[in-house]
């Protein structure tokens, strides 16, 4: 079997094991937890000859190393780091079927990230199995919990495991390869008010209506400023109002009222920045609101050089004249905040992630199969 259909035939085993993240499904659903595919890919690595190993993270969740030690003595280290958890609907169990048709694999995580998972762990047991290895660079697969909630896997290895020379974070980049990336900060802003009976509504202070003015100001002038800004590979930051929550009854006057705002960030910028400019266009307007973060930890932008040497012999392999930036947050940003530089890369395009048709064509998974394997093959 080729090293590609091995890829294909992997990635349909990865999809019909659920690995929904928890924090979409109900405790007791068993289709939650990275824990079954985490099995199977352990059991695959260890057929291969990979030094296989848990990171016990939380409850039963545990991040997922498999190592290819050199030839000879250790002297950098590489790390192939995609993510083991999914979404969970729309079409969960539908999705959960893998089917190959016109040339696509279809089924959730196909390309948010099985495919990936299935890509870098092909080409590093063909690596293992036959042929030269690296005389000098350790590989670690590392499959990591919980991207799609708080980045628990990619934190807890950052906090807890030496830096390496460079991290492939595997997400669904059409095989571009990306040295930047923008942040996240979500924020919950709340008005308050005073209130009065729906009859007498000049006796009470209506909060929606002052917050309807903070969003009118969010949405049109802010946003305009945001636009001032520029990064050459990440375009401007942005600023989205994604929910709104007041008031009871028609018949009350509302006392409070809140938003959840997702500010996307570029490099330089953090959440101390966008709450001070918030505040500063607040205060300008005569509006007032309180603030309070919607993150349990911080998810900051990327950017890592594309001027490195192994960020330029992955270019090369990839056939890829300069590095992109994309707009998503990802695990490369913790691992990258924790002294390992950074980039993100794999097969699939990211329009397909999180859709209730996901695939991903099997041309994209065999050509970044063949990409990473070159890639490892040429290392020292």
């Amino acid at each position: 079997m080729s090293t590609a259909s091995a890829s294909a035939q992997l990635l349909c085993e990865l999809i019909a094991i659920p690995s929904v993240n928890p924090a979409f499904l109900a405790a007791d659903d068993p289709r939650a937890g990275e824990h079954q595919v985490a099995e199977h890919v352990i059991q695959t690595a260890r057929r291969a000859g990979l030094d296989v190993s848990r990171q016990p993270v939380v409850d039963r969740r545990a991040n997922i190393l498999a190592r290819l030690s050199p030839s000879g003595t250790v002297r950098r280290r590489l790390l192939l780091a995609p993510h083991l958890d999914t979404v969970g609907f729309p079409g969960l169990d539908e999705l959960l079927r893998p089917k190959v048709s016109r040339g696509r694999i279809i089924g959730r995580g196909s390309c948010d990230t099985k495919g990936c998972v299935a890509a870098m762990l092909t080409a590093l047991m063909s690596v293992a199995r036959k042929g030269p290895r690296p005389t000098e660079t350790e590989i670690t697969f590392l499959g990591l919990i919980d991207e799609e909630n708080g980045q628990l896997g990619s934190r807890h290895y950052a906090q807890n495991n030496p830096p390496a020379d460079l991290a492939i974070v595997g997400e669904p980049t059409r095989l571009e390869v990306v040295t930047a990336h923008k942040g996240d900060v979500w924020l919950q802003l709340k008005t308050t008010g005073r209130s009065a009976h729906g009859a007498t509504p000049h006796l009470g202070r209506n909060a929606v209506h002052a917050m309807g003015k903070v969003v009118d100001l969010l949405e049109t002038t802010y946003r305009a400023e945001l636009t001032k800004r520029s990064h050459p590979l990440l375009g401007s930051p942005t600023i989205n109002v994604g929910a709104i929550r007041g008031g009871t009854q028609p018949n009350i006057v509302p006392d409070q009222c809140t938003i959840a705002i997702d500010r996307r960030t570029l490099p330089g910028e953090s959440e101390a920045l966008v709450r001070r400019e918030i505040s500063a266009l607040l205060r300008q307007h005569g509006l007032k609101a309180s603030f309070d973060s919607l993150r349990l930890a911080p998810c900051h932008p990327l950017e890592t050089s594309p001027d490195l040497p192994w960020v330029q012999d992955l270019c090369r392999v990839a056939r890829r004249q300069r590095t992109v930036g994309v707009h998503y947050f990802c695990d490369a940003a913790p691992l990258a905040e924790a002294g390992t530089p950074a980039v993100v890369f794999g097969p699939g395009d990211i329009a397909q992630a999180h859709t209730n048709d996901e695939w991903i064509s099997i041309a994209s998974l065999d050509r970044g199969t063949a990409i990473l394997e070159r890639f490892l093959r040429g290392l020292p």
